[in-house]
């Protein structure tokens, strides 16, 4: 029964170290994960897909799109001279999502070439932060271990501390009767 005693005192040590080293990467993801959780409901966070007329033309070449977007861009936005990160196609709604580096992105009908809007994505720096990739790659890497091994082991010690007790007691309480 000793040694269970001075197995929950080390654990609620380790416990309390892990959770306190933790505390600031749980805040910061659990704030972002929920902001994100919500990106498609609210504008702010991601600017909600447009829909293009459907027909029968043929889609523009993804040049003839990229160059649309960039100019249309360099129009509203002068000076910026920002690079394209990906792009999100959306055969079904005839859009392509030009995504570009700085989190701006700029709807083309696909079909047309009409912009159809062009807009800041926050969910893009909210998910960076999320993950921890705003710093870097290598940052991102070692933060989501540490977190990941960080909760499994909080997880594991919190749950020792609840059952250890319960066994001392029951332990002491069958010990008290045989006596």
């Amino acid at each position: 029964m000793q040694k269970m005693v001075r197995s929950l005192r080390a654990f609620r040590q380790w416990h309390r170290w892990v959770g306190v080293s933790l505390l600031v990467f749980v805040l910061i993801s659990s704030l972002t994960g929920l902001l994100l959780a919500w990106k498609k409901n609210v504008d702010f966070l991601q600017p909600p897909t447009q829909s293009a007329p459907a027909n029968d033309q043929p889609w523009l070449s993804i040049t003839q799109i990229n160059q649309i977007a960039l100019d249309a861009f360099e129009e509203a936005y002068p000076g910026q001279n920002l690079q394209i990160d990906r792009l999100d196609v959306r055969p079904q709604k005839g859009v392509v999502k030009v995504l570009l580096d700085s989190y701006w992105e700029v709807q083309v009908d696909g079909y047309s070439g009409q912009v159809l809007s062009i807009a800041r994505r926050h969910s893009d720096w909210i998910e960076q932060v999320h993950d921890g990739s705003i710093l870097s790659d290598t940052f991102k890497l070692w933060s989501m271990n540490a977190l990941g091994a960080g909760l499994l082991l909080v997880s594991l010690t919190g749950g020792w501390m609840w059952w250890g007790p319960k066994q001392i007691r029951k332990r002491k309480r069958k010990h008290k009767s045989t006596v």
